[in-house]
């Protein structure tokens, strides 16, 4: 349905980066020029031998934003400005750099690293053979370098050798998010790649509890203002992000300056993940879209957000979400949640803080649903009891539990049900 939305298959839509690997002398360059040829297209041809001077990303990109020059394009970015459908040809990419100088940050944020499992799936054997591969750590001083203060007084702390680093180069995938307006660009460097400390503040009572820190808002957006900040003023070299469809599968990717690439990519995802609904509905049915991004009640947070935007003023925001990984066991969420006996109650706690702490955030989204509506959980990975203890109200069956609602709820009371959760966000217009 989004490849037809979108027109994939017309003739001048990009679809797809092909790796040509062999000797020379085997063809890779006349079948580039073929391929152009043959899909109608111009061929941007560059000699990669002749980029390897330091100087090389800005032969190509251009100069990152604050940065002498960063008002013109490089070779490569303003070729697909001016014809943004044509095939490029990165030849002898190979000789641009030394492999071992190359290293690849895993922007967890503040979150567990990456098993060597999940590294194979999500890169492959032979990148993973070739280069460095590193998983952020927010938590290791030893690893981080301070930057300043930077947007609305935010004390930045990043990956020490990302801000080392001669080309930065940030990749993500773009949708809406329930505060941060939505994923993928500047999140990549700050929280993806800050210290503990830098995502603390931006993480804090006022920005989560401002009302434009929501779904698919970026400017006025207190989290998001102050993120875009801090990227704009550490420099990207060169920024790519891909919007995705319920499979996983990249709808349309875009690259090159981080701020203009990203603004394309969250108008598209707006597009395409956003739907107006015309009024309130009393029953709400939501999920986190499964597995993986259902693994935990943390996660499940989210779901409930993207439902709480159309659910009327008193009404029930019904969660399916396996959690197989409980609240989970790790972090803070599940302590703060049990340290209060309601939902206003741990609102006026968290909003009373002086400092934040970590996961806050997730409780106080929590809570600020749950002060609107009940929320009702069906989640095998967590008992009743520890459902209850997080202020919430267990679900056996769903379907009963549902049509009791719309029967309590009146005779011309209707559903809405978001099937994909937090990645269809329903807005009220």
């Amino acid at each position: 349905q989004l490849r037809r939305r979108l027109a994939l298959q017309v003739r001048g839509k990009p679809v797809g980066i092909f790796l040509l690997a062999g000797p020379p002398g085997t063809g890779k360059t006349y079948l580039s020029k073929r391929l152009a040829a043959a899909l109608g297209r111009k061929l941007l041809h560059f000699d990669m031998t002749q980029m390897s001077s330091p100087h090389a990303a800005t032969q190509l990109f251009g100069s990152p934003k604050g940065y002498v020059g960063s008002d013109t394009f490089g070779k490569l970015t303003g070729g697909l400005k001016e014809v943004p459908d044509a095939v490029v040809l990165l030849d002898e990419i190979e000789q641009v750099v030394d492999l071992a100088d190359v290293v690849v940050l895993v922007a967890t944020g503040t979150h567990r690293a990456n098993t060597p499992e999940e590294l194979q799936a999500m890169l492959g054997r032979d990148v993973l053979s070739r280069v460095r591969v590193v998983n952020h750590d927010a938590r290791d001083p030893s690893t981080l370098v301070g930057l300043g203060t930077m947007g609305r007084g935010v004390p930045v702390e990043l990956n020490r050798e990302f801000a080392a680093a001669d080309v930065r180069v940030t990749t993500g995938f773009v949708e809406p998010h329930f505060f941060a307006g939505f994923s993928g660009g500047p999140k990549l460097v700050t929280p993806g790649l800050a210290g503990l400390a830098t995502t603390l503040v931006l993480h804090d009572a006022s920005r989560i509890g401002d009302p434009r820190a929501t779904w698919g808002v970026l400017e006025g957006n207190p989290v998001h203002d102050d993120v875009r900040a801090i990227a704009s003023a550490v420099g990207v070299h060169f920024a790519c992000d891909v919007v995705l469809d319920a499979s996983q599968r990249i709808v349309k990717a875009f690259g090159g300056d981080l701020a203009e690439m990203h603004a394309s990519a969250c108008a598209l995802s707006r597009e395409v993940a956003m739907q107006r609904v015309p009024h309130r509905f009393p029953v709400v049915v939501t999920s986190n879209a499964g597995y993986p991004l259902d693994q935990n009640l943390y996660q499940a947070v989210k779901g409930m957000s993207a439902a709480a935007g159309v659910v009327s003023p008193g009404g029930v925001v019904v969660v399916a979400a396996e959690c197989a990984d409980g609240f989970p066991d790790h972090g803070s969420y599940r302590s703060i949640l049990e340290s209060a006996t309601s939902p206003s109650e741990l609102l006026a706690s968290i909003e009373a803080r002086e400092e934040t702490v970590p996961d806050q955030w997730q409780v106080q989204v929590q809570a600020r649903v749950q002060s609107a509506a009940r929320v009702a959980v069906r989640a095998d990975g967590v008992t009743a009891e520890a459902l209850r203890s997080a202020h919430l109200e267990p679900v056996g069956d769903l379907s009963e539990f549902v049509a009791q609602e719309l029967e309590r709820a009146g005779p011309d009371a209707t559903c809405c049900v978001l099937p994909e959760g937090p990645l269809t966000i329903p807005y009220l217009g």
